[in-house]
């Protein structure tokens, strides 16, 4: 991590010499501008930068589509305000002369622009806030590696990619091994971008792998997933490689990404460990109650895209279930850990998952059930998978009609987040039905 004064420094002896400004779009991408670092410290440092208001209106190909009130061709497609969180100031390792930091999103009057991902974060934190609480989360994502360049797998239309392990190394020293050069490379640049490396591991999908990072506050957490996810893929690239977070690549197991969560008061004491059953405080049950109750609704926060849900298959280890476990992996939600650690992991998140919005989500859905004192059932044993309890929303649009359809996310998010975030599925859904697939294309060219 870096100060203004060490990036003045820096800058001075020529050590740096670009500032990246980003922040994260709906789609869970950074985006932003490559600044001079002398002009980042003599005019963006007092006075921001400026970006079209359109980043938060556009599918996955930038493409201007409507629905969106805050942003149009009605509208002019004006600008809004990058304000530089100098407390996410650091150092670009796998970028020469480089350092980056996120802004928070602003009308020119300060007031924030709402649909923000970051933004409603803060919101929810704010929340917490209030009851003198902190949230600190821990993500977990998987990928899966391929020895194609980006353009390769391009030009092939993705077909016939080389995975880098052709066999499952899920905990494999040895399959590992093969694609250790890449993954210490992507370890050793996000050490350098001050985040905290803790492992990396093999999965089950051909060429799959997880590094995990320490946990931290809710907000840095999100922060730092987002530059992760992003320089893994600029690193790869260097490598003449590519990965991908999809969360379902292809038929085989998807890619994750669990999300851990705690809480804590002002003095750092857990919130929700106490002496109740399953060594959880009142708190700690209502939280867990509220993640339950809210979890059909708040899915599409957790599962943002289409492709999303072909991840959920039954003894996939992506859950189905809407339901809660000790150290159980079939769960949607599985407690873990003991006094201190404990924290519950919410396992229906993919690697597509924009993680300020999932963790919006599980904050809303926690204080939603401590705020009305939710009892929480008996934790599920066995085969949650054939518990005939209910399920997570099968498509995208289930999951679009649940959300709409919900007090509970118009209370906690209003109703402007809940209009712009359920266009974002309209218009993903509209682009998905007027293509014509591979899968129709070999259906039906000769055969019908």
């Amino acid at each position: 991590m870096l100060t203004v004064e060490q990036l003045r420094a820096d800058a001075e002896t020529g050590k740096i010499d670009t500032v990246l400004l980003g922040f994260t779009d709906m789609q869970g991408r950074l985006q932003g501008k490559r600044l001079s670092a002398r002009y980042f410290l003599e005019e963006v440092l007092g006075h921001a930068a400026e970006g079209c208001n359109y980043l938060l209106a556009v599918d996955v190909e930038m493409n201007t589509v409507g629905g969106y009130a805050m942003s149009s061709w009605d509208r002019g497609y004006g600008d809004f305000v990058f304000k530089p969180d100098l407390a996410t100031l650091r150092r670009v390792p796998w970028q020469d002369g480089t350092a980056m930091l996120l802004a928070d999103l602003v009308w020119e009057d300060g007031s924030d622009v709402v649909a923000s991902p970051r933004q409603i974060l803060r919101r929810q934190l704010a929340r917490l806030g209030e009851r003198g609480w902190g949230a600190y989360v821990g993500t977990e994502l998987e990928f899966c590696v391929y020895a194609d360049s980006y353009e390769q797998a391009w030009r092939n239309a993705y077909r016939d990619l080389t995975p880098t392990n052709l066999y499952n190394v899920d905990y494999s020293l040895l399959g590992t091994a093969r694609v250790e050069p890449l993954l210490r490379r992507i370890r050793l640049g996000m050490e350098g971008a001050g985040l905290y490396v803790e492992s990396a591991k093999g999965e089950c999908n051909l060429g799959q792998h997880e590094i995990a990072f320490r946990y931290t506050d809710a907000l840095a957490t999100c922060d730092n997933h987002t530059i992760y996810k992003n320089g893994a893929k600029e690193i790869a690239a260097q490598e003449g490689m590519s990965l991908t977070f999809m969360a379902k690549p292809n038929q085989r197991e998807g890619n994750s990404c669990h999300i851990h969560i705690s809480l804590r008061d002002e003095n750092g004491t857990p919130v929700m460990a106490g002496s109740e059953p399953y060594g959880l405080s009142k708190a700690g049950q209502h939280f867990i109650a509220g993640q339950l109750a809210a979890m059909r609704e708040l899915t599409l926060l957790y599962a943002p895209n289409i492709n999303s849900y072909k991840r959920y298959v039954p003894g996939s280890f992506a859950p189905t279930a809407v339901k809660w476990g000790i150290d159980n992996r079939t769960c949607s939600l599985r407690l873990v850990g003991h006094g201190p650690s404990l924290r519950v992991e919410n396992r229906v998140p993919g690697g597509d998952v924009n993680p300020y919005l999932a963790v919006s989500a599980l904050i809303a859905a926690g204080l939603y059930g401590i705020e009305h004192e939710l009892p929480l059932e008996d934790p599920y044993e066995g085969n949650a998978y054939v518990s005939g309890a209910d399920t997570v929303p099968a498509t995208l649009r289930d999951a679009l009609d649940l959300f709409t359809g919900s007090e509970l996310a118009v209370t906690a998010f209003g109703q402007d987040v809940v209009d712009h975030y359920a266009n974002y599925a309209r218009v993903e859904l509209a682009a998905f039905e007027a293509a014509v697939t591979d899968w129709e294309m070999f259906r039906g060219f000769e055969r019908l």
